[in-house]
């Protein structure tokens, strides 16, 4: 039997048993024996937490790189729970036989969890508490124990409680006139326990961090204090004549998956509007982090009233939510970072005040954050918008920098300058809804048509439409992106752009706009492939057509592997002898190197100072002439047949070789990089090598030097 055959039927489902806690029943499943044709999703994501936590513990990086990469870390652990773990909490209440595509039940998947989530936790204190703390310390940024401080500094403190945080808290106490509050969505809180002094029975109250208020109180000298200790040794200012017990801090996670029933309703704008006042009410809770002294019967308290389990509990050994270590006043020196990296300007943009003309010369691709987004993206935009001879401006906004943003701005001067300016914004942009709303409410009001998308599925796609009139006729440039219209995250994710005057993109695009603004059923383009309608087939036909070629050779760089319909085909490709590279930077449900099934395929993960968010899709080998693709989507499911995403074909000779490069760079990479193993496990690259990100920093540094307009 082949290793192939024998991953083919193994799914097996491994003896279970009913586990009883605090009242419930669920299931426990142990992992399958064999291993599975796909990795696990969840435990995948949660592989990519642990190379982000590893860069942090990575001594030969700057203090800020370190700090930063654990304030991502922590950042993505919260991610997960809110919506991998919510939703595995939700399959679980449903008591559906659902396994994942690894065979394993919800209840398996939430045990190992659990178990690889502490292990993460270990690893992350001991990272800030053994040793980041002590290295903030050296650099002149030192963290205090409110209690420790006397004198003049607690004078100061108080001062500073009383003048800039005492009115902005409300505690909410607990008894038969007062039920138990409701605790918002990974706020930070103290749980306190006071008693009258005549009357000893202990009472429960909560108060609230104050989001508005900076997480960390500077106190002279570099030394900053947490917020939450300066609100916990001023209690006694909020309870007067009552006996302060206790306090300890805890944090809560909610379920974030905004579910929205678009199908009948009147009004989408509304409806997600309404969604998200009902959603922050009734989400599930899912994590609750506490810190080492909080009393037993405050614990039983919360987990009772949030309708936890006590799996869904984690008693942390220092101070809660490491996000904000990112925001330590003084961590921006110079001293305590790593050699800038500012962004070139693209070649032919040098000097050039007309960007129309550049791209009328031919295609121009721009690669951020090594080149500016800013004299690009932006300039694009608000050219379109002062120029008399644009008709329209029509643009897809998943996720802006908000109200100030220069291409939200610029959209809303062309709308009052009479120009046809189309904004489609997507609402369900998760976590975003409600800045997308207020935004978007504010272009319709300058008199932009606003398209809050369409009902059953997301738009994805990171586009732009400009309409001109010229000499000889309308003309149609068209943007097309792998990253969002975002100038603040265009600074730190690595993202491709392509901007053509091509006349089959330009039709493409005005037809997709029709698609997203009005009742087009339009599914098939000159050029582009599109999800939900073609996107799919289109990707399985040309992996398909390198495994019938006889020197296949694929290469892909993504976010995220997770369809198994595509996992599949790359499977079959192998078999037939395709090579194949693939680049992903999170998630990959494929297992590479499997005698008989994948041993062709090899995969790895760039974890550095940018975030790898660009999608490149290679098709062919050198002797046939490789076919190059960029766009928005990642091969997942919900890409591919839930959302509205664009990919194009790259033709121009010049810009291949850009992209030939790209992949070249990252696929030498002997830094940054890490490999997926067989067995489910990332190593890093064991053996030295260019630092991929440095490297695509200075080759646009090279090619901005060399400005003479023929590079581009």
């Amino acid at each position: 039997m082949t290793v192939e055959r024998t991953l083919d039927s193994v799914q097996p489902v491994a003896t279970s048993r009913v586990r009883v806690r605090d009242g419930r029943r669920s299931e426990v499943l142990a992992p399958a024996a064999a291993p599975s044709r796909y990795l696990n999703r969840e435990f995948s994501l949660l592989d990519y937490c642990d190379r982000l936590l590893a860069r942090a513990e990575n001594p030969a990086l700057t203090l800020r790189e370190r700090v930063v990469a654990l304030h991502y870390f922590a950042q993505n652990l919260d991610d997960f729970f809110q919506i991998r773990v919510a939703g595995l909490k939700e399959q679980l209440e449903a008591a559906a036989a659902t396994v994942s595509p690894d065979g394993l039940t919800p209840a398996a998947q939430l045990a190992a969890i659990r178990r690889r989530v502490e292990e993460l936790y270990r690893r992350q204190y001991r990272l800030f508490t053994e040793e980041l703390q002590a290295a903030l310390a050296a650099g002149g940024i030192v963290l205090v124990e409110a209690t420790t401080l006397e004198g003049p500094d607690a004078e100061r403190l108080a001062a500073y409680f009383r003048e800039r945080i005492f009115p902005v808290l409300t505690p909410l106490a607990v008894d038969p006139a007062h039920p138990f509050p409701y605790i918002s969505h990974l706020s930070l809180n103290l749980a306190v326990l006071v008693s009258h002094p005549d009357r000893g029975l202990p009472r429960f109250a909560r108060v609230k961090v104050p989001p508005s208020l900076p997480r960390w109180v500077e106190v002279g000298q570099g030394r900053v204090v947490p917020l939450e200790q300066v609100i916990a040794v001023h209690l006694p200012a909020l309870f007067p004549g009552m006996r302060i017990i206790s306090s300890s801090a805890f944090r809560l996670t909610r379920d974030n998956d905004l579910e929205v029933r678009e199908e009948g309703a009147d009004d989408l704008l509304v409806t997600i509007r309404d969604e998200l006042l009902r959603h922050r009410r009734r989400a599930q809770a899912v994590r609750l982090e506490i810190t080492p002294e909080m009393p037993d019967e405050v614990l039983a308290l919360l987990v009772r009233e949030l309708e936890l389990e006590t799996d869904d509990v984690y008693r942390l050994p220092g101070l809660l939510d490491l996000s904000a270590a990112g925001d330590l006043p003084g961590l921006d020196r110079p001293d305590l970072g790593p050699e800038p990296l500012p962004p070139a300007v693209p070649p032919r943009l040098v000097g050039t005040p007309d960007l129309f003309a550049a791209i009328r010369r031919g295609p121009l691709l721009v690669h951020h954050p090594y080149e500016s987004f800013t004299s690009s993206v932006v300039a694009f935009t608000e050219q379109a918008a002062r120029d008399p001879d644009v008709l329209a401006i029509k643009q897809t906004l998943y996720r802006t920098s908000g109200p100030t943003s220069p291409i939200v701005l610029a959209l809303a001067r062309a709308a009052e300058a009479g120009k046809q300016v189309v904004a489609l914004v997507e609402l369900k942009a998760r976590g975003d809804e409600q800045a997308n709303i207020q935004w978007a409410q504010a272009l319709e009001e300058s008199g932009v048509h606003v398209v809050y998308g369409l009902v059953g599925l997301k738009t994805h796609a990171k586009l732009t439409l400009v309409v001109r009139q010229e000499p000889g006729g309308i003309r149609r440039y068209v943007h097309v992106a792998t990253g969002n219209y975002n100038q603040l995250t265009a600074l730190g994710y690595e993202d491709l752009g392509l901007f053509t005057a091509d006349p089959e993109l330009g039709a493409d695009a005005s037809e997709l706009f029709n698609f997203l603004s009005g009742f087009s059923e339009q599914t098939l383009y000159r050029r582009m492939l599109a999800a939900p309608a073609g996107l799919r087939s289109e990707l399985l036909r040309l992996i398909r057509e390198e495994a019938e070629s006889g020197d296949g050779r694929i290469v892909i760089k993504v976010n995220s592997l997770v369809d198994t319909q595509i996992i599949d085909a790359l499977y079959d490709a192998a078999a037939a002898g395709v090579e194949v590279d693939l680049i992903t930077r999170s998630i990959c449900c494929l297992r590479p190197g499997v005698p008989g099934l994948s041993e062709r395929i090899r995969v790895r993960s760039i974890v550095g100072r940018f975030l790898e968010h660009s999608r490149i899709f290679c098709f062919g080998s050198a002797r046939r002439g490789p076919r190059y693709y960029i766009g928005s989507p990642d091969l997942m499911e919900r890409n591919l047949d839930r959302r509205v995403e664009v990919v194009v074909p790259v033709t121009d000779p010049e810009l291949q070789e850009r992209l030939r490069t790209i992949l070249e760079v990252l696929l030498a990479d002997g830094t940054l990089a890490w490999e997926l193993g067989p067995d489910g496990s990332w190593r890093p690259v064991a053996r030295k090598g260019p630092d991929s990100q440095r490297r695509l920093w200075e080759m646009a540094q090279e090619r901005a030097r060399r400005s003479d307009g023929r590079l581009h």
